[in-house]
């Protein structure tokens, strides 16, 4: 938690960096834990960027260091892109204690860049004046989900909406929350009544993947007998996919990830990139500060740029 008075800024003339892959997590996921930050992801051939690259620069810099700002080109870090499911450019992301919590695409005028950077700022002093408990009421909600007091979770997250019904983490706890309890149709249809203010929102696209995951759990099929198919025929692709799936029912992400790493690496355009895309969905549903993530967006890197 911030607190009043604190120095939680970025030093004078350090506000905006190019960042790649290599250092992603330490500059953007890492550094976020201190000042919120923003990753503007764009190209040198991308219209559109050549505006608002210059004009998010010139926010950032006025706010004087309670944000910072990392420029990724998309050509040359196409991993990274991929994984923040960055679709067209310019795409902007913000990043605040490790998470992504807000983002916008295509150019915006002046004034919508600066209200964009001054929500950030305002969320940062937000937790350092205390914002009533929310932000609290959140994270425990949180604890209750992973430790399996589904409807307790529920419950709170359900009295977090009532205060904020615009609250992007409360309302992708909401959707978490019914998919633990097995209501996928009711996680589904919450998650389509979002409001349209948070619908693209990163929190309601990790619930989105989760759910994704959930559905396709229903239909996975027994470890053991598809462990036996992989290792009577390593190269048996639909088997090592299916053994994927399977794991992560039984909550093994770790292990699914090693399985679709290993089909990436036997046949990365198998079913048309399937294991990528079924990585990136992992990933998504995942914290990004999650070692699984971390270890499997780096294995896979290597393996593209091998």
């Amino acid at each position: 938690m911030l607190e009043l008075g604190s120095t939680n800024t970025a030093p004078k003339g350090d506000y905006v960096k190019d960042v790649s892959e290599a250092d992603f997590m330490a500059e953007v996921v890492d550094r976020s834990q201190q000042v919120p930050v923003i990753v503007d992801f764009w190209a040198p051939w991308c219209g559109p960027c050549k505006t608002l690259g210059p004009a998010l620069e010139k926010a950032v810099n006025e706010a004087g260091g309670a944000v910072v700002m990392a420029k990724v080109n998309v050509d040359e870090n196409q991993m990274i892109a991929g994984q923040m499911r960055v679709q067209s450019i310019p795409t902007v992301y913000a990043f605040y204690k490790g998470q992504p919590v807000d983002g916008f695409q295509g150019a915006l005028p002046a004034s919508e860049i600066k209200a964009f950077v001054d929500r950030l700022v305002q969320q940062a002093g937000g937790e350092a004046a205390g914002d009533g408990g929310l932000e609290e009421a959140v994270a425990a909600a949180d604890e209750m989900l992973e430790a399996g007091a589904a409807d307790d979770a529920l419950q709170t997250y359900a009295a977090i909406l009532e205060e904020a019904p615009e609250h992007a983490g409360a309302y992708a706890g909401l959707v978490r929350a019914q998919v633990a309890l097995g209501d996928l149709d009711q996680a589904e249809a919450i998650l389509n009544g979002a409001p349209e203010a948070i619908s693209k929102s990163p929190e309601l696209d990790a619930a989105h993947a989760q759910l994704e995951l959930a559905k396709q759990a229903a239909d996975a099929g027994p470890v053991a007998e598809l462990t036996s198919a992989v290792e009577a025929n390593p190269d048996d692709h639909q088997a090592r996919f299916d053994l994927a799936l399977a794991l992560h029912a039984k909550g093994d992400a770790e292990g699914a990830v090693a399985q679709l790493l290993e089909l990436f690496r036997r046949d990365r355009e198998w079913n048309d990139g399937a294991a990528k895309t079924q990585l990136i969905t992992v990933f998504e549903a995942l914290k990004p500060n999650d070692p699984v993530v971390l270890n499997g967006r780096r294995k896979l890197s290597s393996m593209i740029f091998a």
